[in-house]
């Protein structure tokens, strides 16, 4: 397929969801053996004045920041200041859990790779709430019954104390299963001003960004000292009609800044990306030695059926002999996606200004363009599996993310299959495996798996990165 035709086929296939889902602006650019091969802005960086984005328009990046924070520790590694296989308590003795044994074996490790046993809390919230108070767009949320009367989290210490508090299930043992934290990523950046005595946004300003010459990179958006950043917008439901509004107030926590709140130009964000291309080096300077970035894009934890993780990246064979190593990033105003194949030579970001932006779908628009796959080609396939109806009551339940997610699983008597419902949405469920499902939402396949406990009884659902807990009825 020539430049011409994959670049017409995915802009074609982009502007179609884009439209549709009503995304105010969108950059997406690729680079291959580090020079830049595609860029593309859709939409508005700023709607309502009909500003376009460019290459130096800074964006939020959301949990793509943890990657950086993996780099931090990894250099620190380097140094000899640190062990990723340290306890966490060596650094932060006030981090407590449950079970004392329990929290005594969790390590840096662990954290990095979202294995401490830390079900998904409710902590992140009111790490934002000083920030969400002024946002008239945050009120429905901050009056949640999870979050609502909740004291602001504005510390490490804090947020260590918060998480002791809780009245929680641990998920296994240290490093036995997945589940998406923030917390543990939050309090990485406490580890590092530990170790190190400097704030963390000082480290990664003077260790990463600066050497890279990653100008448009900032914590704070007023850093900037020009206009040319996005615009947020959020997503509401009016009388039962999705509205796409303004809404340029910039969350922001204090105590979880090293999980997700650093915002970046797409350029700066293809120098990165360089790093796990070339094996620590990008724009002729080393930030990491090959064998700390082969550590981090190593899949230590096993997610689903398809995906892994390593430190602050998920890792997965893309096709034979590619491997896609990528992040995403969300919050509000904010989805993002940092792709490298390493085998490929690519490299690319796809940076948006709301936060609930098919994301995925455009990741996997660009690779099939890129690599001439037909539009609708999944990242994987499975043969399928067969679960005799009867079987499929034992699924059934309602399962609640400390985050406020909450999912219904129901068996459907007339159509002999799972749903899932989720809000106003209800999917099908397909099985793929033995307590695996996958169900396709927009042309893309999302898998998800039940968790079972010791005595076989299904406890928890991970759906997308999180293991849900089941609660009562």
């Amino acid at each position: 397929m020539s430049v011409q035709t994959w670049e017409h086929t995915f802009e074609a296939y982009a502007q179609e969801l884009i439209d549709e889902l009503q995304v105010p602006g969108a950059i997406v650019a690729v680079a291959r053996d580090g020079q830049l091969i595609y860029e593309k802005s859709f939409g508005y960086r700023d709607r309502e004045a009909l500003i376009p984005a460019d290459l130096d328009t800074v964006f939020g990046i959301g949990s793509i920041t943890k990657s950086f924070t993996c780099i931090a520790i990894m250099q620190l590694q380097e140094e000899g200041k640190l062990s990723v296989h340290d306890p966490v308590v060596k650094y932060l003795p006030e981090f407590q859990t449950p079970d004392e044994e329990h929290t005594s074996q969790v390590t840096i490790h662990h954290f990095m790779t979202h294995t401490p046993g830390l079900p998904p809390l409710s902590s992140l919230i009111p790490a934002m709430q000083r920030s969400m108070l002024d946002d008239p767009d945050a009120v429905e949320l901050l009056q949640h019954p999870e979050f609502a009367g909740k004291e602001p989290i504005d510390t490490f210490e804090q947020l260590m104390a918060y998480i002791g508090e809780q009245p929680i299930e641990l998920l296994g043992l240290p490093g036995t299963e997945f589940s998406y934290s923030n917390d543990a990523y939050a309090l990485l950046g406490a580890i590092i001003e530990r170790v190190t005595g400097q704030i963390y946004e000082s480290f990664v300003q003077e260790r990463i960004l600066q050497p890279l010459g990653m100008g448009r990179s900032v914590f704070f958006i007023e850093e900037l000292g020009d206009d040319n950043h996005s615009t947020l917008y959020a997503a509401k439901n009016k009388d039962g009609v999705k509205e796409v509004v303004r809404s340029p107030i910039w969350w922001d926590s204090p105590s979880m800044r090293a999980a997700g709140f650093l915002k970046a130009s797409a350029q700066d964000m293809l120098r990165y990306a360089e790093l796990f291309r070339t094996g620590g080096t990008s724009q002729g300077v080393r930030i990491l030695s090959e064998e700390s970035v082969k550590q981090m894009v190593t899949p230590h934890a096993k997610v689903d059926a398809v995906r892994g993780y390593g430190y602050g990246l998920g890792i997965l064979s893309f096709m034979d002999g590619v491997r896609l190593v990528q992040h995403t990033g969300g919050l509000k105003g904010i989805t993002a996606q940092m792709l490298i194949l390493p085998e490929a030579g690519l490299t690319g970001i796809i940076l948006t200004n709301v936060g609930d932006a098919p994301i995925l779908e455009l990741t996997l628009g660009l690779l099939n363009s890129l690599f001439s796959r037909p539009q609708g080609t999944q990242f994987a396939s499975f043969a399928d599996y067969d679960i005799p109806f009867a079987q499929m009551k034992q699924y059934e339940g309602m399962f609640k993310s400390g985050e406020g997610e909450e999912v219904k699983i129901q068996a459907d008597e007339e159509s002999e299959q799972l749903q899932l419902r989720m809000g106003d949405e209800s999917l099908l469920l397909r099985p793929i495996g033995e307590d695996e499902f996958r169900f396709t939402r927009r042309g893309v396949d999302t898998l998800v798996r039940f968790v079972r406990n010791q005595a076989g009884e299904i406890k928890r659902f991970a759906l997308g990165s999180r293991q849900m807990p089941k609660v009562k009825a």
